[in-house]
């Protein structure tokens, strides 16, 4: 028996490697001769870097930032012996959970982080770049990214405008003759899975705005400041292009990603999978394993479960999920690819108890052992 086991992280439980060690352990109490392969995932948001560094055989590298409300903050990425690819989530340098108070203010915090995460893989080698923009504290437009990379945004004066949306109210050139030139070697694919433009009722103020800690009259000052970024930029980069859909994602890092990087702004899930190169594992199983910390109707609609099952269906293979808990909406999963999901949990348990990590992992071990005990029952009647 040939399986794949993808399972997305249990956040505050279990990494992807470790639900897939933890499965692993209760199918060969069944079938210990099993062919077992275990494949990284994630979707692009919180977990991808340790997802595939670890699951590529990759290196942590991690580097002091300048963090979103100006403080310095430690961010984490990963490098690919492959290609020489980063990973990177812009959370570990400009995440919403860095900052604190009256910090959380996004007339103030920056991306400049996110830039010198960058920066600091292309030191190491890096050219091929994978980034996850979700979790954001930012809405400055990415300005903050592209002046650590040597954009130059001035003011009247001639000076830099300083960090945070504020700065794109002073805003009047933009000169990229000081940028990195080993950027032009760099590609970029960016896991963006919100499909909101820049500006407008829909745009990234005043969507994802009061979650940073944007008031009303907060939001109506830095739509139209986004907006007079976008035409500068437009002046430099033809293809500039601030409805595009991702360009509002990380408070317009979408934007500045696609327009002065060239990047290409794509679902998460189908990055990590052609990334990880599933598919050629999961063609040439017998059944695949795949799951998250909650299965959901949401589970469905680009999550890192359903792009699994997707990719198992295009081969006719049966999908088994097994989760932290499923809603009774679960059962849309079954109409999406999965064939059959599970809760781990075993007895009525405290939060505490249910996300203690041995726990977890002794909960995935002892359902899959039992659902694969099944599996047996019936191959052996079938002989």
């Amino acid at each position: 028996m040939k399986l794949v086991i993808a399972i997305d992280s249990f956040k505050g439980s279990m990494t992807s490697k470790e639900a897939g060690i933890a499965a692993a352990q209760g199918i060969r109490k069944v079938f210990p001769d099993a062919d077992i392969c275990i494949r990284p995932l994630a979707d692009g948001g919180e977990g991808t870097v340790t997802a595939i560094t670890e699951g590529m055989g990759g290196s942590f590298r991690t580097v002091t930032v300048i963090g979103p409300g100006g403080k310095p903050a430690r961010c984490r990425y990963g490098i690919l012996p492959a290609a020489h690819t980063a990973v990177i989530e812009m959370s570990g340098a400009a995440g919403i959970t860095l900052v604190h108070g009256k910090e959380k203010n996004p007339l103030h915090t920056t991306t400049y982080g996110v830039g010198q995460v960058i920066l600091d893989a292309i030191s190491q080698g890096c050219r091929k770049f994978i980034v996850g923009i979700g979790g954001s504290a930012t809405n400055d437009g990415g300005v903050g990214m592209l002046q650590a990379l040597g954009f130059d945004f001035l003011d009247a004066a001639g000076d830099p405008v300083p960090y945070g949306a504020q700065g794109l109210s002073l805003l009047k050139t933009i000169d990229n003759a000081h940028v990195l030139p080993e950027l032009k070697e760099c590609t970029f694919r960016i896991a963006c899975d919100v499909s909101n433009p820049l500006c407008g009722p829909e745009g990234c103020s005043a969507i994802f705005g009061p979650q940073k800690g944007a008031d009303s009259e907060m939001i109506a000052l830095m739509d139209p400041w986004l907006a007079h970024f976008a035409s500068l930029a437009g002046k430099i980069y033809p293809d500039a292009d601030p409805d595009y859909p991702g360009c509002g994602a990380a408070g317009g890092l979408g934007f500045a990603f696609r327009t002065f990087l060239n990047a290409s702004l794509e679902s998460g899930i189908k990055i990590v999978l052609e990334e990880t190169h599933m598919e050629d594992y999961i063609k040439d199983a017998d059944i695949i394993l795949t799951g998250e910390g909650r299965l959901d109707a949401q589970t469905v609609m680009g999550k890192a479960p359903q792009g699994v099952a997707q990719m198992a269906k295009k081969y006719g293979k049966p999908v088994l999920a097994f989760s932290g808990c499923v809603t009774p909406d679960a059962v849309i999963c079954n109409q999406s690819g999965i064939d059959a999901f599970f809760p781990i949990l075993r007895s009525p348990v405290s939060l505490e108890e249910a996300m203690d990590s041995e726990n977890a992992k002794a909960n995935m071990s002892a359902s899959v052992e039992q659902v694969f005990r099944v599996i047996k029952t019936f191959i052996v009647s079938a002989q």
